[in-house]
């Protein structure tokens, strides 16, 4: 289940534990009525209320000092008379998260959650209803499947969701997807965390059977730990190279696959460094409608030892956020290119690499190239059309439209759009088909 963990906005979610570990989820509307405004003595009530829980509840029990006073001195100066619920929500965010240094700690008005949660011995099944169709309209948080060139196996994960029965499944069905791929990337770029269950299920897939990965403390509890699953009906993918997409909207459960993936070294991670939200949280319900993050717990790392809170997880190749897909896919082929022994293998990483490269680094063409391309050669006819090289094939059936060629060279390589088998370069006034199966270009001189 998951939470949100607060940055500038709303961005992230939060960690969440198994069998007795504080945990939270994702939110679609149900049928509970909206407060516009608020009164005064409204305001002093939530506030009453939040100073309560922390005091109570909160796993830092030395932080509470300097969030009370932080509350109590932004209260008598007036900072949070606003009648707005979202408005003083975030005020209060903000200033909850500015004194503690912890992004679990936050208040968010959500009158559907609150009823849930104020529902009395149904409150637990209420929340969960809620959880599970979110869930469900994300498709467990697994949001895209892809192979890409050099049969790279892509997975992008949105969110860390958990129904049980339900999301292991969708899982599975990812799972032996990736088994297919000669690499495989993960992306949890812009994933704020979710269901530590879904970690775990994830995770088991890379690691021995009953290995050790967390430990969650809670003051008053025995410790839970959580260990490598070992019935998993994909089977692991051990072996297979792994590489994780990061940035810095990846929080709470997102880091902890990615720390998991750094500390047992199962492969690499790539991008911005994440938010540092490690600490595992629950809501309190404060009326007339708000539900209160906080931290209650915190994870122990089998390896480290320690945690991700306030620190991040650094990547391994650190590049933005716009680049890391491709950036792990380069990375990816060339690891490939420099152990296979096939020689089929080699052609398919080399072409696809190419082609990465010059997303990553656009060549910049000579202009003279350019000028000079243009020109009917033989069946291909080629022009500048808006600054950019076409080429067209009239009367071919199986060509239509004029493609647009794009470069991926300097000294005039271009791949033809939508036609990832068949390059073309200009050289010596002449055309060159470079096929993607064929050692050597067919050369057609211009006429």
């Amino acid at each position: 289940m998951r939470s949100k963990l607060l940055s500038a906005a709303a961005m992230a979610l939060a960690l969440m534990g198994g069998q007795g570990v504080a945990h939270a989820q994702a939110r679609p509307p149900v049928a509970a009525a909206a407060q516009t405004e608020l009164s005064a003595a409204q305001r002093a009530a939530v506030l009453s209320a939040i100073r309560q829980a922390v005091q109570s509840s909160y796993v830092f029990p030395d932080r509470a000092p300097a969030i009370l006073a932080r509350l109590d001195a932004a209260q008598a100066s007036g900072r949070y008379d606003v009648s707005s619920p979202n408005e003083l929500a975030g005020l209060i965010s903000g200033d909850l998260r500015d004194a503690s240094q912890d992004g679990h700690v936050y208040l968010e008005y959500a009158p559907d959650r609150f009823a849930a949660a104020s529902a009395g011995a149904d409150a637990t099944q209420a929340l969960s209803e809620i959880d599970a169709a979110a869930a469900r309209r994300d498709n467990h948080g697994l949001s895209a499947m892809e192979i890409l060139a050099g049969n790279v196996r892509y997975l992008k994960i949105d969110a860390f969701h958990w129904v049980s029965d339900e999301t292991g499944r969708a899982y599975d069905d990812a799972m032996r997807f990736l088994k297919g791929g000669d690499a495989v990337i993960i992306d949890l770029r812009g994933n704020g965390g979710g269901a530590s269950e879904a970690v775990q299920y994830l995770v088991s897939h890379f690691l021995k059977a009953g290995t050790l990965e967390i430990t969650f403390l809670k003051a008053g509890q025995e410790p839970v730990q959580t260990r490598a699953l070992d019935n998993l009906p994909a089977g692991r993918l051990s072996g297979t190279p792994l590489y994780v997409l990061i940035d810095q909207a990846s929080a709470s459960a997102a880091e902890s696959f990615a720390y998991d993936v750094q500390q047992f070294k199962l492969g690499r991670l790539v991008g911005a460094k994440t938010a540092g939200a490690a600490n595992n949280n629950d809501f309190f319900p404060i009326a007339p409608g708000f539900m209160l993050s906080l931290s209650v717990g915190r994870p122990v790392h089998a390896v480290s030892g320690g945690n991700w809170e306030g620190i991040g997880v650094a990547p391994d190749s650190p590049t933005s956020s716009v680049q890391a897909l491709d950036a792990a896919q380069a990375e990816a082929l060339r690891a490939l290119l420099s152990t296979t022994t096939s020689d089929a293998a080699k052609t398919d990483y080399a072409w696809a690499l190419t082609a990465v490269e010059a997303r990553l680094n656009p060549p910049m063409v000579d202009a003279a190239l350019l000028q000079s391309a243009p020109g009917a050669y033989r069946n291909y006819v080629v022009t500048m059309q808006d600054g950019a090289l076409v080429v067209a094939r009239p009367g071919h059936p199986l060509w239509p439209a004029p493609r647009k060629l794009q470069a991926l060279t300097a000294d005039g390589l271009f791949a033809v759009e939508g036609l990832d088998v068949l390059r073309i370069g200009f050289k010596d006034g002449a055309l060159q088909l470079w096929w993607k199966d064929e050692p050597a270009p067919r050369i057609i001189p211009k006429t």
